[in-house]
């Protein structure tokens, strides 16, 4: 991975043939990310507000497809972390028509590899549907699901839609 400056922080950038993926939040497609978490099981109904938001307190992974000097944005993920000890995957994604080029495997790498998030002592997810891809990076049911609680509000977007 190649460590180059943007604006006041430093992103990584990591380049396979016509692909770049980047952690630099000025490449983001805000319109791509909201048009699909907005529609995907976990995040059905999100404000575009809300959205944008998520983005700016996480540290977020694009994947774009070069084509000539043009940048498109194809996968997105988002870790939300303190830098030092856990971290949080969610909002992973890579448009139906990139799947099956091993793009979500070379994230995931680009990912557990970034220098600001070695030596973390626990990483957390949920999936309902990509166990497979996250068991090839060490992820495992929980240990002692009886010591994990939560307040889940899978409502909440709708609720805001109404008032």
């Amino acid at each position: 991975m190649d460590v180059s400056a943007s604006s006041s922080q430093e992103s990584v950038q990591s380049r396979r043939e016509e692909f770049l993926i980047s952690t630099d939040h000025a490449k983001l497609d805000l319109e791509l990310i909201h048009g699909f978490l907005s529609t995907c099981y976990w995040a059905k109904g999100i404000p575009q507000e809300v959205v944008a938001r998520s983005i700016e307190h996480s540290l977020c992974f694009g994947i774009y497809h070069e084509v000539g000097t043009t940048l498109r944005q194809v996968g997105f993920a988002r870790v939300i972390t303190d830098f030092a000890t856990i971290a949080y995957l969610g909002d992973v994604f890579v448009l139906e028509p990139y799947r099956g080029r091993g793009l979500s495997k070379w994230m995931m790498e680009c990912i557990t590899q970034h220098p600001q998030l070695q030596g973390l002592r626990r990483w957390i997810l949920l999936t309902r549907d990509a166990h497979a891809l996250y068991e090839k990076f060490g992820f495992r049911p929980l240990r002692a699901p009886d010591r994990y609680m939560e307040l889940h509000r899978p409502e909440v977007y709708e609720i805001r839609e109404t008032k």
